[in-house]
């Protein structure tokens, strides 16, 4: 039985939580973020989310998302997007997006093959749903 160690152990690197965009906030991850800094709502808010109409992101400072600083800061209460990265389904899908993240991210397990990378995800996948690292 393969387990996710085998094609991925997160290095807590952080280059998934640079760059000037973020991820949306569903409402899940709304509550799990406040309880995880216990905070209001309305402090977390005001001090970590960037609130355009209906869409609640985190806030980007100097690059990178507000809670990177040598790791993740929320890390029990990060949205779900962050805790899937990088095995998101759709690296099954494009062996390039699969070589980019590969480059990219040390805690991909850099000796696998991108057949045998998917086999064990979708197996993964099969026994768990989304995959959450």
């Amino acid at each position: 039985m393969s387990e996710i160690i085998d094609i991925f152990e997160c290095q807590r690197c952080g280059y998934c939580c640079q760059g000037e965009t973020t991820v949306s906030l569903d409402e899940d991850d709304q509550k799990r973020m406040v309880l995880a800094l216990g905070l209001s709502e309305d402090e977390v808010r005001e001090r970590y989310w960037r609130v355009t109409g209906n869409v609640v992101q985190m806030k980007i400072v100097d690059g990178h998302c507000i809670f990177y600083d040598n790791g993740c800061l929320v890390h029990l209460g990060r949205p779900w997007r962050c805790g899937q990265w990088p095995l998101h389904p759709s690296i099954l899908n494009d062996v390039n997006n699969f070589q980019t993240i590969k480059a990219s991210c040390p805690g991909i397990n850099q000796e696998i093959a991108y057949e045998e990378f998917c086999r064990i995800l979708k197996e993964l996948m099969a026994e768990q749903g989304n995959i959450h690292c």
